[in-house]
């Protein structure tokens, strides 16, 4: 007879998630490890209830776990408790794990963001960074660069108390480093050695650029934290003023592949997912 195989309930909570490959990624992981798993996208206001109300719901019905995304990261803290200090200081979740202590909560977009840096620019330093976009994959980010090498960060980010509140953490956390904000791209860009997009510009249904190609004469890397589609716009032209490019599918990939070892418990291999997201779904 066949051998049962277990049954594993997750899901997304987001907007403008339509196109998310993260629903592929994680039923195909789950075939890897011999494991049925069901990845729900589940949209508030598509639902017609609030994001607590979704999130209740989830945790009522028995799903093991929830991915968290825009705009959604920073409000799901209060309901967690999250052990990690380094992810409790930044303040943002994207992955929650249901206990029978009740809901713990990860960050995956912290230790993916340094993975998928290092993939790319291994030990090189990230330097001076002009990051825009200070939300909750920014909070993540931020402090990822913290352990790449950041000699100064300059935040643009329209709601500029979101920014201080932001850079006071930075400074709590790193007192030396230099963070500032500031309201125009041109001074942020200025003699910056990377250029960093944490907002959703670019991603479908936000066409565009966060950082306009004039201004990225001085940089040597670009990272850009929207991975659908993978070639954005704000890519297509640091690449073609010949910048390191550092895609948001790196993001995706690690962070997904992290968040697989929190739901399961267990490793997969790096190698086997990477040919997971190579090849289309049947």
């Amino acid at each position: 007879m066949p051998m049962h195989r277990e049954r594993v309930q997750l899901g997304l909570i987001g907007d403008n998630i339509t196109r998310s490959q993260a629903p592929s990624l994680h039923e195909r992981a789950g075939d890897l490890i011999g494991v049925d798993v069901r990845y729900d996208r589940l949209v508030p206001r598509d639902r017609g209830h609030s994001f607590e109300e979704i999130f209740a719901q989830a945790q009522a019905a028995g799903y093991r776990g929830l991915n968290i995304t825009y705009p959604y990261k920073e409000r799901v803290v209060p309901l967690l408790t999250v052990a990690d200090p380094r992810i409790a200081r930044l303040g943002a979740v994207n992955t929650v794990l249901f206990t029978a202590e009740g809901p713990l909560g990860y960050n995956t977009d912290f230790s993916g963001f340094i993975a998928g840096y290092k993939r790319v620019r291994g030990s090189a330093p990230a330097g001076r960074v002009c990051m825009v976009g200070a939300g909750g994959v920014g909070k993540a980010v931020a402090f990822g660069l913290l352990e790449l090498g950041l000699q100064e960060l300059r935040l643009v980010e329209q709601d500029l108390p979101k920014a201080e509140m932001l850079a006071d953490t930075l400074r709590s956390a790193e007192p030396a480093l230099a963070v500032k904000v500031v309201s125009e791209l041109p001074e942020a860009a200025a003699e910056a050695d990377g250029l960093v997009n944490c907002t959703p510009v670019g991603m479908v249904g936000y066409e565009g650029t966060p950082v306009p190609r004039e201004l990225m004469t001085a940089a040597s890397w670009a990272f850009d934290a929207v991975y659908t589609p993978p070639d954005t716009l704000f890519l297509h032209e640091a690449e073609a003023a010949g910048l390191a490019i550092i895609s948001g599918e790196e993001l995706f990939f690690y962070q997904g592949l992290h968040a697989f070892s929190v739901f399961h418990g267990r490793e997969i291999g790096e190698a086997a997912l990477r040919d997971i997201v190579a090849k289309p779904a049947a």
